[in-house]
């Protein structure tokens, strides 16, 4: 695996940004439709999938398991599975890398049966356990049993099954998804988060011929098939959780800027709830993605003077707050006069991270592994601070560097780079102003 960490930006704050941004295609998408193409034994084409290290690293593992891919165009993939996968390509080190790569599952008991899987890797935010995954795949009849490094997934006959989702993992129900869509028969599915990247998947699995009741709610019926055989181009969403981080470096920097391609069914609380604390914006018209399914609109963000909320902003599964979008809060929340309480319930560590933004001038109080106060409005002054291992809290230091006047050293940018693509470059195209410095 090529490692990206000796990589910093150098960022000179204070600027204002102008003109227009368009949305990235997401990340989690990509990641479940990556995983959902290796249902299929024909040749998959997907669209817009980002150029980001997450992506890579996903790549690298299909590599080992003997899957053909080859990029057709900067943002265009086309995916060859093997007739026998490589079962050694589980144990890539790549695989210990990516949360994601619990979702190659589905598509491996359907072909190798018996199995060791590398533990998952991802964002460094405390416990991450894998029993909605587990209990999930044992009402299918399929066994998974941790050891050290590994997970051993082992494979009875499979059959539909009645599914209670254990918690709200948008991961662990694709998995579900995906595992029902090759047992024949109908699998029902409860409590599944009717999350963007899961309805990506239902999209995408339609598409080739499996039926699925309920997509956008949290109650499915999944029409499993016996075989998928079709070549198939497929387009992958916009990433509202990158609409969101444009709209934060808007108000951040007090900026005029139009977000384009924003999956508004995946922002309309947070926009919510930036109204009540008094952010002025305009939405456009709604429009289709490319998948012929999601509900995009160019979003008009105005500089605005906020007041912090009474209530806490806490994140929920969807139609809640995002918790992918929760962190951007924290710095908006400097922006505005009064206290505001955040609580990142999901995360045992995560908001141990939002304290860093102090380094930049900010008055957070942590309450405890979870919760945080933020006193503001406070000026944020220019540092010097080592990228978290966390995509989201890395990103939102990144922002807040913009707002800061002066030179700041984000030190280490890896976990940026693994979900967002040319990031500095794109920011530079509407006024930023970010240097890529490569540190000994």
């Amino acid at each position: 695996m090529i490692k990206a960490d000796s990589v910093d930006f150098k960022i000179f704050g204070g600027r204002k940004l102008k003109g227009f941004i368009k949305t990235n295609h997401s990340k989690n998408g990509a990641t479940g439709l990556l995983c959902a193409s290796l249902l299929n034994k024909n040749t998959t084409i997907l669209h817009g999938i980002p150029r980001i290290e997450e992506v890579n690293r996903m790549l690298e593992i299909f590599s080992s398991l003997g899957v053909k891919t080859r990029w057709t165009d900067k943002q265009t993939i086309e995916i060859n599975p093997p007739k026998k996968f490589n079962k050694k390509g589980l144990l890539h080190s790549s695989v210990a890398s990516v949360r994601s790569s619990l979702m190659l599952i589905p598509a491996m008991v359907h072909h190798l049966k018996n199995f060791s899987l590398l533990h998952s890797g991802g964002c460094k935010m405390g416990e991450r356990t894998i029993s909605a995954h587990r209990y999930m795949f044992e009402d299918f009849n399929i066994s998974i049993k941790t050891s050290n490094d590994e997970y051993l997934i082992r494979t009875k006959s499979t059959k539909a099954a009645n599914i209670v989702m254990y918690e709200a993992s948008d991961t662990a129900a694709e998995n579900a998804i995906m595992t029902a869509a090759l047992i024949p028969g109908v699998t029902k599915i409860s409590f599944a988060p009717p999350n963007y990247q899961v309805q990506e998947v239902c999209f995408f699995l339609e598409k080739l011929g499996v039926k699925i009741e309920g997509v956008g709610t949290t109650n499915l019926k999944v029409f499993g098939v016996k075989e998928i055989n079709q070549k198939i181009e497929y387009h992958n969403s916009e990433d509202p959780i990158e609409s969101m981080m444009f709209m934060t470096a808007a108000i951040m920097t007090g900026s005029k800027l139009e977000v384009k391609r924003c999956p508004i069914d995946f922002l309309s609380l947070e926009l919510t709830k930036l109204k009540v604390m008094g952010l002025k914006f305009k939405i456009s018209k709604e429009y289709l993605a490319l998948n012929g399914n999601t509900k995009l609109v160019d979003i008009t963000l105005f500089p605005s003077k906020l007041k912090a909320l009474k209530d806490k902003i806490h994140a929920q599964p969807y139609p809640g707050i995002n918790s992918d979008n929760l962190p951007f809060f924290v710095p908006i929340a400097t922006k505005a006069r009064g206290t505001t309480l955040i609580h990142d319930w999901m995360w045992e560590n995560r908001a141990i991270y939002f304290t860093e933004l102090n380094k930049l001038g900010a008055n957070i109080t942590l309450v405890d592994p979870h919760r945080v106060f933020i006193n503001g409005p406070t000026k944020l002054k220019p540092a010097q601070v080592v990228c978290p291992s966390a995509l989201r809290p890395a990103m939102i230091i990144l922002i807040a560097m913009l707002a800061a006047p002066g030179i700041s050293i984000l030190r280490n940018i890896y976990s940026i780079n693994r979900g967002y693509e040319d990031v500095a470059l794109r920011l530079n195209s509407i006024g930023a102003s970010i240097e890529k410095i490569t540190s000994s």
